[in-house]
C-alpha cells in the first residue's frame, strides 16, 4: 500500500517564549516493509539552529532544532510518502517455549541478542508491576509457545482494555490503566510492554501511523486521523513480532513506523524545553491518505 502523510502539531503559548530547545520524531523509519520518499518537514517560527537526518540512539530519525526569536506559537508539519507492505508472518506457532526465550535473554550471551538487551527492563512509562505479571500469567502457561502466549495476550488486551480517548492522558501511570482498563492505543502498547517484560521478555514501543476509514456512508474528515502506537516482542532466531492490541491484529501494510524506543517518552513526536509559554495549548491534526 502506498499513502501520503501529513502530521501538524501547533503549540499555541499564554505568554511570549523568548528561547526553545526541542527534538522531533516526525520523520519515517526504514525497516524491511516500509520504503519512504517526498519528506518535507516545516517548521514555523524558522529556527536559529536546525539538524536533521540524526540518529537517536535507537537509530531513529531525529530533527534538533533550536527558536532564539520570541514566539507565541510554534507549529511544526512533517509530510511524507510510504510504501508499505506485509510483514513477514510466523510460519510456525509452535515455536520455542515462553521460559526457553526467558532463560536465554536473561543468560545474554548470544551475539544476536544485543539488540534485545535494551528493552527487557523497566523504563519510565513502563515500571515493573505485579498486576502486569498477573494480568500476562494466564497467557504463559508452562512449555508454552511464545508465540501462542503473546498472541493470546494481545487479544486479552483488546477484549479487556476499553478504548476511551477521554479516560488518561501521557501522564497516567501504568498502574491506573490496569486499574480502569481504559485508555487509547499508547496505553494497551505500555500494557502489553509491561505484561512482556514483567515474564522476563524483551519488548519495545512502536510509533507512527494507521490507515483509518470513514464510517459507511460518510466521508473522511480532513486532519481527523491520529498517531498511533504499537509493540513488538523479541523472540530469538526470527526477530521483532509487532502486535497491535488496539486493533487485535499484528502490524502490517496498514501501520506506518516512525520510531521505537522503551516506551512512548523516547519516541513521542516532539519533546523540549522552552524559556517562558506560560500554559499553552496543543493541537494536533493527521491525514493517512490511501494512493493505491
Amino acid at each position: 500500500m502506498r499513502y501520503r502523510v501529513r502530521h501538524l502539531t501547533t503549540y499555541e503559548y499564554g505568554e511570549p517564549v523568548m528561547l526553545s530547545h526541542h527534538a522531533a520524531h516526525m520523520r519515517p523509519r526504514q525497516v524491511h516493509n516500509q520504503t519512504y520518499d517526498k519528506v518535507r518537514l516545516s517548521i514555523r517560527p524558522l529556527p536559529a539552529v536546525l539538524r536533521d537526518g540524526q540518529l537517536d540512539y535507537f537509530g531513529n530519525p531525529t530533527t534538533f532544532f533550536t527558536i532564539q526569536d520570541s514566539h507565541s506559537k510554534l507549529e511544526i508539519e512533517a509530510s511524507f510518502e510510504v510504501e508499505t507492505s506485509a510483514s513477514f508472518g510466523l510460519a510456525n506457532l509452535d515455536g520455542p517455549p515462553w521460559e526457553s526465550v526467558r532463560d536465554e535473554l536473561a543468560r545474554g550471551t548470544q551475539p544476536n541478542l544485543e539488540q534485545a538487551m535494551d528493552f527487557l527492563f523497566p523504563s519510565p512509562q513502563v515500571p515493573l508491576l505485579a498486576q502486569a505479571r498477573d494480568y500476562a500469567a494466564p497467557s504463559f502457561s508452562p512449555g508454552r509457545p511464545l508465540a501462542q502466549a503473546v498472541l493470546e495476550l494481545n487479544s486479552r488486551i483488546f477484549n479487556d482494555f476499553a478504548f476511551d480517548p477521554v479516560a488518561t492522558s501521557v501522564g497516567t501511570p501504568l498502574a491506573t490503566v490496569f486499574a480502569e482498563k481504559r485508555g487509547v492505543c499508547q496505553d494497551f502498547a505500555h500494557a502489553g510492554i509491561a505484561c512482556l517484560r514483567a515474564m522476563g521478555l524483551a519488548a519495545r514501543y512502536v510509533s507512527g501511523y494507521i490507515r483509518t476509514i470513514a464510517p459507511p456512508g460518510k466521508e473522511k474528515l480532513v486532519g481527523a486521523d491520529a498517531s498511533h502506537a504499537w509493540l513488538s516482542v523479541f523472540i530469538p532466531g526470527w526477530g521483532w513480532l509487532d502486535l497491535d492490541p488496539t486493533n487485535n491484529t499484528t502490524a502490517g501494510e496498514d501501520h506506518v513506523v516512525v520510531a521505537w524506543g522503551r516506551d512512548y517518552d523516547d519516541v513521542s513526536p516532539i519533546k523540549g524545553v522552552v524559556l517562558g509559554g506560560g500554559e499553552h495549548v496543543v493541537h494536533v491534526a493527521v491525514d493517512v491518505t490511501e494512493l493505491g
